[in-house]
């Protein structure tokens, strides 16, 4: 579903992303996890057209996204929840959410997924005409992800969904996204919170200044001894 072929991301002279390569198939949960500073924010930009690669190649449902433009991958079914909620402080929960479809032209259905957004977030239904600003992070982080629901996108990239949240609405929060890829979401994640990332990935990439060092299957990444010494505290 998503290939991205040795992509080199540049800022000024600093060479932020070398030659990363990594693979998303329909139907799976991808975790990218390493430190603070090692390139995942980038990677996922690059990724979702916010950044442009110098060199590399990024494709999406088979289609090359190098040189389509941001919200045009949001319309062909990528939605980014990009770390740090970047809410619309100043509007409403509901008017945030609208504004996730406003790629969309289907009112009927936009209505119909509005509803399926309350559902999920009940919280979000409760405060719909509060103004987004004064919404507690876990709060804001649902509206986050409810707003990229809104395009009704094939795939969400997510990024650090749980900085800052505590470890009650952590886990909440993992189990949204469970509970969205069991519904047919594919989905990547970004996260320093590398044991509840691995916990519910299918397959996951080690990101080190830069570089992928290490990918496999999750669950074995738990279980690899420098993962451990890293990233789990063991």
């Amino acid at each position: 579903m998503l290939k991205v072929d040795n992509i080199n991301v540049f800022y000024g002279v600093i060479h932020a992303i070398k030659n990363v390569s990594l693979e998303v198939k329909e139907g799976e949960i991808v975790s990218l996890i390493g430190a603070n500073g090692a390139g995942k924010t980038s990677t996922l930009q690059a990724i979702s057209g916010m950044l442009k690669p110098k060199s590399g190649s990024v494709s999406f449902m088979g289609e090359d996204l190098n040189k389509v433009e941001s919200y045009d991958i949001l319309k062909m079914g990528m939605a980014h929840v990009p770390e740090g909620r970047r809410v619309f402080a100043g509007m409403s929960v509901k008017e945030n959410l609208e504004m996730g479809a406003y790629t969309r032209k289907d009112q009927n259905e936009i209505n119909d997924n509005l509803e399926r957004v309350f559902m999920r977030f009940p919280r979000l239904l409760e405060r719909k005409k509060q103004l987004a600003g004064t919404l507690s992070g876990g709060e804001q982080q649902m509206l986050a992800i409810g707003r990229a629901i809104m395009s009704n996108p094939k795939m969400l990239l997510l990024d650090e969904p749980s900085m800052g949240l505590s470890p009650l609405l952590v886990k909440e929060i993992f189990s949204i996204i469970k509970e969205l890829n069991e519904s047919g979401m594919t989905i990547l994640l970004v996260e320093q919170n590398a044991k509840k990332a691995l916990s519910i990935s299918n397959r996951a990439y080690v990101l080190e200044t830069g570089k992928i060092v290490l990918e496999g299957d999750a669950k074995e990444l738990m279980e690899n001894d420098a993962v451990k010494k890293a990233y789990l505290g063991g």
